[in-house]
């Protein structure tokens, strides 16, 4: 940051606002950089294929979905961080409160065993996102980590008696769930990470009934791709005769359904292993936790296939 002199040569000046904003301009570029190459950081690879493999191994069953958060309609994980990180900050208010060190600690334990359950579904979802996502979302895990070690052990100090030693722990275990925070912000928003993919159809589409090809373009039992504007379509015609259309790509991180397996009166995602009901769209398991848009099907005199979104525009 440069700063200048006055004419009569008194001694440097304050910045002006001008510098202070362009230092801080400069400071948040580079801290944007620096989260963004965590993305390409491949050589976390070498952590990230046996962790996959280990979280996709684990015999959660339907816990799984649960997990995912596919009965809440959204991700599970960003619920449950609240609970560690608001004891943890109440913690540190406390701690500067006189006359507040058991309830400080009491938060502190808290803090640490609801962190248990905010893991696993943070894990759950990270094994199922892009190379990209994986690699932010370690570091975000292993700030974590470190976070809840440092509670943990300002738990264990301050039951010791050792409350000054537990408060130094506790500020830094504060420090890294702060990091671990602002990268799961990064991963959440600046890498979509868990938002429904598919939200923006209905505002790329008209309510108008528009054409799609006509019934013989469909083979019974086959999923079709067809777009619709900008919005690619999945069709699939059953035995006996109905229709079905939803928007192609999955909510969950835009795989293609029509290159999925359609049994059952579902679809499954090729990606992630999503499935979605046909006849409306709701997703009956994850990872995705939200439903693919579901089209109205008519089919007029001259074997016309005509579709529309009831709520677009």
């Amino acid at each position: 940051m440069r700063v200048t002199a006055p004419a009569d040569g008194s001694g440097p000046t304050v910045p002006s606002a001008d510098q202070v904003k362009g230092g801080v301009t400069r400071a948040g570029e580079a801290l944007l950089k620096s989260l963004d190459a965590l993305g390409r950081a491949t050589a976390l690879d070498v952590v990230i294929t046996p962790m996959e493999r280990l979280v996709r191994a684990l015999p959660l069953g339907r816990a799984r979905d649960v997990l995912h958060g596919l009965p809440l309609g959204h991700p599970l994980h960003p619920v449950l961080v609240q609970v560690p990180l608001g004891a943890w900050l109440s913690s540190a208010v406390l701690d500067v409160v006189p006359g507040n060190r058991r309830g400080a600690r009491l938060l502190i334990g808290v803090g640490v065993l609801a962190a248990a359950p905010a893991s696993w579904a943070g894990w759950v979802d990270w094994a199922e996102q892009h190379d990209e996502q994986k690699r932010t979302g370690l570091v975000h895990a292993m700030s974590t980590a470190v976070a809840v070690g440092l509670y943990a052990q300002s738990w264990v100090q301050r039951g010791r008696g050792r409350t000054a030693l537990g408060k130094v722990l506790g500020m830094a275990g504060l420090c890294a769930a702060g990091a671990g925070g602002m990268l799961g912000g990064h991963l959440a928003f600046r890498q979509a990470a868990g938002p429904n993919k598919a939200e923006p159809v209905p505002h790329l589409l008209t309510d108008a009934w528009q054409p799609v090809g006509s019934v013989q373009d469909f083979p019974v039992g086959e999923a079709v791709r067809r777009q619709l504007g900008e919005v690619p379509l999945l069709v699939v015609r059953q035995a006996g005769g109905d229709i079905h259309v939803l928007a192609d790509r999955c909510s969950h991180l835009s795989g293609p359904l029509s290159e999925g397996t359609v049994a059952d009166g579902c679809v499954r995602c090729p990606w992630h292993g999503s499935v979605f009901r046909l006849v409306d769209g709701a997703n009956v398991r994850g990872p995705a936790t939200a439903p693919q848009p579901s089209f109205q099907v008519r089919v007029d005199e001259t074997g016309t296939v005509r579709v529309r979104l009831p709520d677009a525009g």
